[in-house]
């Protein structure tokens, strides 16, 4: 059983400050986006007041219970063309609800809470806006400066809500709602007296949209016993929409490695926040190191696990091609070009003994230089109940299509590289959401390609069914990996997110590799101490075949189990998923029963326009 995390701040302060007394007005059930307009009204308690005789109702025993689905664009294609006036600001706190604005949550939680909190200060909220006043209105950026504030961590939810003006048929004034989230966190592990982590964060510093973070830990059989880190980030700095971090920790969990290092790293992101914006890129600076901190034995066989350094180097920068004639005049032209150049250096200053010569596509040195070229069309429905608990979260539609080539160095190979990474998103109009996915890549060596592969599959989300007032939805995830001449990539695993959840055993690998995963949620209408629920019964299997093995030959491994997840959608605290896991048939170590309690469960789903050029993952 892993560590189970606790939550001390939200027991503490504010969890009774979730449930919300208010009991104003509601959102109906399902808004049709495409028929719904605002008109000039003074805003009275609900901001959704001016849209409420347009909303269309779904039969449903309990309607008070809502889901939203409709193009994000739609509420502002009827002012297409208007020029901005004026935009206003009105930042709410964590214990407001944009059902009914009037009313706050006075319970002595709540009251707590927001003296420790700070809401968001107007002009972080102005910085992240990249709409202006006295320009023509573009319907799709409107939508997509919406969508942005949403995806900022400590943003619960955003409306940007569209007034005319009398006597003034050719303008119009925008106001733009945010609503924080409670943005300190004071998260642990335990796995009983030897093993203790705590983690305390705030998000959004003095509601200044900065993030500090400490770490610590205590390990009985680590030497030293007690670890440290800290991060500190400043988002979008000096209205560049650049996030910047710095940070150092002794205690990192590497994501290349795989192994506790310690590091000291200086990491810039510039996101393409908008298909109207003409830049992207980021840089990542970072020394690693690598000891024997668990007293491991001073063999060659282990020595890998502790004795190495290495240094990093990466920075990509891409650019929006044609964007600047598009956005001269009020394009609706979607579909884009975006060319992006990478270069990365890893360079190990101490190498493992283990490794010694001998080619190893992680503790050896390498460099490389990638180009890539995307095409993307990608728009977005507005829903709910996908990873969250009733907030408003995007999901996109569209294409997205990256040819990649590039040269990699690494020991005595020298290779070019070429890849294809494709996806195609379906929102349909009764609410259902699929992505097909496509990624194949090859390097080529001596008139022969090597670590080929491919990795072709789909997703889908479910309409929302109604059983009484539980709203039910279905995931499935359908994927078939294949590697073939094998020469520095790892070998396709069923330990990723390409195979059987909650499988942590290494002893599974192979060449090929099919996998179905299965899961439906029931999003129950209780709450308790601001918390919602959702059980779900799921089940995965993968088969995989070993290379050189015929794959009627492969092997099959399951597993089946019961969840629930809850979370507080006022609180920065990621999702908690309680989840058990049943093995029918897998490796004698991994046999049987077990359950896992975590936090770190993704509730937003994530979907950004263009990523750093890279070589295909298949793990």
């Amino acid at each position: 059983m892993s560590a189970a995390k606790i939550f001390i701040l939200s027991l503490l302060f504010v969890l009774p400050a979730i449930e919300g007394r208010a009991q104003g007005s509601s959102i109906a059930d399902s808004i049709n986006f495409s028929k719904l307009h605002f008109t000039h009204n003074k805003f009275v308690n609900n901001i959704f007041q001016q849209a409420v005789n347009s909303v269309r109702r779904i039969p449903d025993t309990n309607a008070n219970y809502i889901y939203m689905n409709g193009k994000s664009e739609d509420p502002y294609l009827p002012y297409q063309g208007k020029i901005i006036r004026h935009i206003i600001i009105e930042p709410y706190g964590f214990n407001r609800s944009f059902k009914d604005t009037s009313l706050r949550d006075n319970s002595k939680g709540a009251k707590i809470g927001d003296r420790l909190h700070i809401t968001s200060r107007k002009f972080v909220i102005h910085d992240n806006l990249f709409i202006k006043e006295n320009t023509v209105l573009n319907a799709f950026k409107v939508a997509d400066n919406e969508r942005y504030l949403r995806s900022l961590e400590f943003i619960q939810d955003a409306r940007i809500i569209v007034n005319t003006i009398p006597g003034n048929p050719d303008s119009v004034d925008l106001t733009v709602y945010t609503k924080d989230l409670f943005s300190i966190a004071i998260t642990g592990a335990s796995n009983g007296l030897n093993h203790i982590n705590l983690d305390l964060y705030d998000a959004n510093i003095l509601g200044m949209g900065q993030r500090l973070e400490i770490t610590g830990l205590y390990d009985y059989t680590r030497t030293p016993n007690f670890g440290y880190g800290g991060i500190y980030r400043k988002n979008n700095l000096f209205h560049s929409f650049i996030d910047a971090t710095v940070g150092y920790s002794v205690m990192n969990m590497s994501d290349y490695t795989h192994e506790e290092e310690s590091i000291q790293y200086v990491s810039l992101t510039k996101r393409l926040v908008s298909p109207y914006s003409r830049f992207a890129g980021g840089l990542i600076l970072s020394h690693n190191e690598n000891y024997n901190i668990y007293n491991l034995p001073d063999t060659v066989a282990t020595r890998h696990l502790f004795t190495y350094k290495y240094d990093l180097f990466d920075v990509w920068a891409g650019y929006n091609i044609g964007i600047k004639k598009l956005t001269a005049t009020n394009n609706t032209i979607r579909d884009r070009r975006f060319l992006a150049v990478r270069y990365y250096n890893r360079n190990f200053t101490q190498n493992p003994v283990q490794v010694g010569n001998n080619l190893n596509p992680i503790y050896n040195s390498s460099y490389g230089v990638l180009a890539q070229f995307t095409f993307f069309r990608q728009d977005y429905f507005k829903t709910q109940y996908i990873y969250g608990f009733g907030t408003t979260e995007d999901l996109p539609y569209g294409y997205n299509i990256s040819a990649t080539v590039g040269w990699q160095h690494q020991l005595t190979l020298e290779r070019p590289y070429a890849g294809i990474n494709a996806s195609h998103y379906v929102a349909t109009g009764r609410g259902d959401f699929l992505q097909f996915y496509l990624r194949t890549g090859s390097f080529f060596d001596k008139g022969k390609w090597e670590d080929a592969s491919y990795l072709a599959g789909a997703t889908a989300f479910s309409r929302i069914y109604f059983w009484n007032s539980t709203k039910i939805r279905q995931y499935i995830n359908l994927n078939f990996t294949h590697l073939y001449n094998i020469v520095t990539y790892a070998p396709l695993r069923i330990n990723s997110d390409f195979g059987l959840r909650g499988f942590l055993s290494d002893s599974v690998f192979g060449s090929r590799r099919l996998s179905l995963q299965l899961e439906t949620e029931f999003f129950l209408k209780y709450k308790l101490l601001g918390f919602q629920f959702a059980p779900f019964p799921w089940g995965d299997l993968t088969l995989i075949s070993r290379e050189n093995e015929s794959f009627s030959n492969s092997r099959l491994y399951t597993v089946l189990g019961l969840g629930i997840r809850g979370r507080n959608e006022n609180l920065i605290f990621e999702t908690i998923e309680l989840r058990a896991y049943f093995f029918p048939v897998a490796p004698t170590d991994m046999r049987g029963f077990k359950v896992i309690l975590n936090s770190n469960i993704k509730y937003r789903y994530s979907s950004n326009y263009i990523n750093s050029p890279n070589f295909v993952q298949l793990n």
